[in-house]
């Protein structure tokens, strides 16, 4: 008999950072959406392979807010758990106040407003509950005493309670890195198996050298020994022409038949180094060996398949609806924004997407992000976008736009820190054209770094007049050949450019977020009441 197989990525596109809990037969996974609104997708699962969008845990109707700075901010990290009938995620937004808790009875929503955590501070902390049902924050942070005044990263732990949102106790240090000064140790979870609680987290950056390791502990609070086979799980040392790199970032959740699986971040490469589609989550078996894990045993790496566990139902997803006619009230549940916007920017009307020309685009000059609780409210665009998922798709939107002065709108192919492709209908010396611009910009760090700095270049790649109020444009995006079309009608579309992925997707990006297939609008600088309209946006996967 053939097994059902998990095919990796389970979730593919632009979904880094996974985390998962299991409510009986149900299973639950949230990711990072850094300044994409609304945040924190919630996916539901009862077989571990097919994924389905039940929800967005933040949304306009609790309160969230974020900012369009360079892609890389935001919301990063979440962690969901479940007790006693509630649904908690914890995570960070760096684009308000800080760390929170939101919760929910019901995880495709509505969740609450943010539980704001003025005594928890740095990233990504987790929620661990034993069993005895008492809650804990573990954290990271510069709690590490080198001496001479000297600190280095590290994880703590403290009693924190759970209906108060507040902490119970002072942070107890628990362990500093598994090698010795690693380069970014974070998201730590803790659990209790056995006779050990364990703490799995990740370090060397999110990137190229990302690896998990793991400590543990008979004790909550004592000090952890790290595992002997630390990194327990990466791909670094496979060079960086791997096919599948960047891997860390582990949540694990044991099913009904005892065995154990993990949700992890890894990154497809697109012929050579590139990483168009950013960090996407997998999933691999664990299986425990002389008290420690081992992650997807007799290879040791992540694989492409894996056979599906017995004990779980096998339900194969209906097909997703790759058309949108913008005929309901609001926008379906993957499509995203850029920033909160401001009343009036977006908004469904007449069957129509309609985005406003104001005066940010969404290729605007990089800014420093400020880490100080105080929000911005002009930091946003009008854009509406999907997550490319596969490696050769095709995206299309109907478009009526006439523009005035300085004003563009299109569609665009967006990575993070202004990396983009523009095929926008525009004014070039008083001629109405429509053209195709390469955006690209050299930057120091990334915007929550020290003194960042950035500098956006523009190059237009095609230009072709064009009169017609009403325009077709098609992208598709084949690995790394690019193909713009172009016409009056979908049926007979011209191709107006063709180019390299690749200069849309450089490393120097760091692959953070992944490619982004949107629709836009700009006053180019000036506030305006004109409108592009989209009367409809098809995807495809080829």
């Amino acid at each position: 008999m053939v097994k059902n197989q998990i095919q990796n990525p389970v979730l593919p596109g632009f979904y880094p950072d996974p985390s998962i809990c299991r409510v009986g037969n149900d299973y639950y996974l949230v990711c990072s959406s850094f300044e994409m609104t609304p945040g924190i997708p919630v996916f539901h699962s009862r077989d571990l392979a097919h994924w389905t969008l039940i929800g967005n845990a933040l949304t306009e109707a609790n309160g969230f807010h974020i900012e369009r700075d360079g892609g890389v901010g935001g919301i990063m990290a979440p962690t969901i758990r479940y007790q006693n009938g509630l649904f908690y995620i914890i995570d960070t937004n760096l684009s308000d106040k800080g760390n929170f808790i939101i919760t929910a009875e019901d995880p495709s929503g509505p969740w609450s407003e943010p539980h704001w955590m003025t005594d928890v501070l740095d990233i990504d902390a987790s929620l661990f509950f034993d069993d005895d049902g008492q809650c804990y924050i573990v954290g990271i942070g510069d709690c590490i005493d080198l001496g001479d005044g000297k600190k280095d990263r590290g994880f703590w732990i403290a009693k924190y309670d759970i209906h108060t949102f507040t902490r119970l106790t002072e942070q107890t240090v628990i362990f500093d890195s598994a090698l010795r000064r690693a380069w970014s140790p974070e998201a730590p979870h803790i659990y209790h198996v056995g006779d050990y609680y364990y703490l799995f987290f990740a370090e060397g950056g999110t990137d190229h050298y990302h690896a998990e390791m793991v400590a543990r502990s008979k004790d909550l609070f004592g000090f952890y020994e790290g595992c002997p086979a630390n990194p327990v799980l990466t791909h670094r040392h496979m060079g960086f022409d791997a096919p599948i790199i960047n891997i860390g970032h582990t949540d694990l959740v044991q099913i009904p038949d005892g065995s154990w699986y993990a949700v992890l971040l890894g990154s497809r490469l697109i012929d050579g180094r590139h990483k168009n589609l950013g960090r996407e989550t997998w999933l691999c078996p664990v299986v425990w060996q002389e008290g420690w894990p081992l992650f997807t045993p007799e290879t040791g790496k992540l694989e492409w398949t894996y056979d599906a566990p017995d004990c779980l139902p096998w339900e194969p997803l209906t097909h997703v609806k790759d058309r949108e006619e913008f005929d309901g009230d609001t926008l379906p549940l993957y499509m995203t924004l850029w920033g909160t916007p401001a009343p009036g920017t977006v908004k469904l009307e007449d069957s129509c997407l309609k985005l406003r020309c104001v005066r940010q685009a969404p290729d605007d000059e990089l800014l420093p992000m400020d880490l100080s609780p105080r929000t911005y409210d002009d930091r946003f665009a009008a854009f509406a976008a999907r997550r490319q998922c596969a490696l050769h798709v095709k995206a299309a939107a109907k478009m009526r736009f006439v523009p005035q002065n300085a004003e563009r709108a299109g569609m665009a192919i967006t990575q993070a820190m202004n990396h983009q492709l523009q095929i926008e209908r525009t004014l070039e010396a008083g001629r109405s054209v429509l053209r195709v611009v390469l955006v690209n910009a050299e930057f120091s760090g990334y915007p929550f770094f020290p003194k960042f700095e950035s500098q956006t270049q523009r190059k237009v790649l095609a230009s072709v007049p064009y009169t017609e109020d009403e325009v077709v444009i098609e992208l598709e995006l084949n690995r790394q050949d690019y193909i713009v079309r172009y016409g009056r009608d979908e049926n007979s579309l011209t191709e107006l450019c063709r180019t390299d992925g690749r200069l849309v997707s450089t490393e120097k990006v760091g692959c953070m977020s992944g490619t982004q297939l949107a629709m836009f609008a700009t006053g180019s600088g000036t506030d305006s009441d004109n409108y592009a309209a989209f009367d409809w946006f098809r995807y495809e996967e080829c």
